[in-house]
């Protein structure tokens, strides 16, 4: 039997409701609802709220539906699913917190497009609601309309996605050992997100989060601030801060303020070349750094009364060094921050040269012929004595029918007679 055929039996029950209510002990019989007289409650609500005795249906629980709470991200996409294991020839259907049906059976009940329905069969309903709104939190009911009408409950918990935080509080470049504090703001968030700082990579602590509900009632904005000193090293620093909330789902959201410090300038006095020698041309670069950059350099020697230089150029220029250039010499930085002064010890060297890698090159080189060239001389040698060996071995063999003569006459006569008796025979077999 579908639902529409239960109708009459509902409108039935409803009719023979007494306002005291009518219970028997006796099972298969109504129990008692207390309502008071005057009051009209829903069919639905009337029907539900009364429990049928007989141990047959108390002991069955197969007709009873089941849901699961569900969390979505502001903007996103949820699904409610509704199953049951016996329906009884009714239909499932679905109601938002306002008690508005969305879908009974596969059938829509509420004009919403961002509502659809996924799957529909006589033991499940699952519907899916798009572009999820805060005002769509809640609890959403599903409700089977057997005898009496069951229902099962699912929470829809909507977490509102945190905006991008603001860095508030720095307005000037800060001194060196000045402290400063900064201040961070997030709102839209829901449940309330924390707020982290950071320098680089290292962390700063700062204050606990501090969190307050927005006009919607729903949301909330979070602040923190974070209080630190700064030193030279952190010129140019990037302070960050992060607000971390489960909406993110790991992604990260945060702001980063850069911070300018200024600093008293250092110095140091660099040669070029390294080892100046008497005869060369020198060049001491003063290299002053600092924020802001120095502009003056002045440049003074020991026992020299009056300055040596005093120029915007970093470099004091010597174009022909000799042993009276040699002393202790300083250079002194200059900006807006201060003053630093840095010294060098000048001494000229005799103008004999200095070895250099360039002849250690040649060396080398000079080394690795010579060795090549003894290579050679040994492999002449081996070769000259081979051919000596070779031109005897075969002057040996041309003489060889001469052994066994007595004097060299014979000898001579044997070793021609060998010769003209090969050719007889070349002659003979010819």
């Amino acid at each position: 039997m579908g639902a529409p055929s239960a109708l009459p039996l509902l409108l039935l029950c409803a009719c023979c409701w007494a306002p005291g209510g009518a219970n028997l002990s006796q099972d298969g019989y109504w129990q008692e609802q207390d309502l008071e007289l005057g009051t009209l409650a829903p069919l639905d609500e009337a029907i539900s709220s009364s429990v049928w005795s007989s141990p047959d249906m108390l002991a069955s629980q197969d007709n009873q539906p089941w849901t699961s709470d569900e969390t979505v991200v502001a903007g996103g996409t949820v699904e409610l699913q509704c199953q049951v294991k016996d329906h009884e020839d009714s239909s499932l259907q679905w109601s938002n917190p306002a008690q508005q049906t969305l879908y009974f059976g596969e059938k829509r009940a509420l004009r919403d497009n961002r509502i659809q329905l996924v799957r529909s069969t006589p033991q499940e309903l699952t519907i899916s609601i798009s572009n999820v709104a805060l005002a769509d939190e809640g609890e959403y009911t599903c409700s089977i309309f057997t005898m009496p009408v069951r229902t099962a409950k699912s929470l829809v918990t909507v977490l509102g996605i945190p905006q991008k935080p603001i860095i508030s509080g720095y307005k000037s470049p800060l001194r060196e050992k000045d402290h400063t504090t900064l201040y961070c703001q997030s709102s839209g968030s829901k449940p309330a997100a924390q707020l982290s700082w950071k320098k680089g990579e290292q962390e700063l602590h700062g204050e606990p989060t501090r969190a307050q509900e927005d006009p919607n009632g729903k949301t909330f904005t979070v602040s923190s601030s974070v209080t630190f000193q700064v030193t030279r090293e952190d010129d140019g620093a990037i302070i960050v801060c992060s607000v971390n909330h489960e909406s993110l789902q790991g992604a990260d959201r945060s702001t980063s303020q850069r911070i300018e410090v200024l600093y008293t300038p250092t110095a140091m006095i660099r040669p070029d070349p390294p080892h100046p020698r008497e005869g060369q041309k020198l060049l001491l670069h003063c290299e002053g750094h600092g924020n802001p950059v120095p502009k003056q350099y002045l440049w003074e020697k020991e026992g020299s009364v009056p300055p040596l230089k005093m120029t915007q150029e970093r470099a004091l220029i010597f174009p022909f060094l000799n042993k009276s250039d040699s002393g202790t010499y300083g250079c002194t930085a200059t900006s807006n921050m201060g003053s630093h002064k840095a010294y060098y010890t000048l001494n000229v060297n005799d103008p004999s040269p200095v070895p250099s890698s360039s002849s250690t090159y040649h060396a080398i080189i000079g080394g690795i012929v010579a060795f090549i060239v003894f290579l050679l001389l040994i492999l002449l040698i081996f070769l000259g004595h081979y051919l000596i060996r070779h031109k005897g071995t075969y002057l040996t063999h041309e003489a060889k029918g001469s052994d066994d003569a007595p004097d060299a006459d014979t000898a001579i006569i044997n070793a021609e007679g060998g010769q003209s008796g090969g050719d007889d025979k070349k002659e003979y077999f010819i």
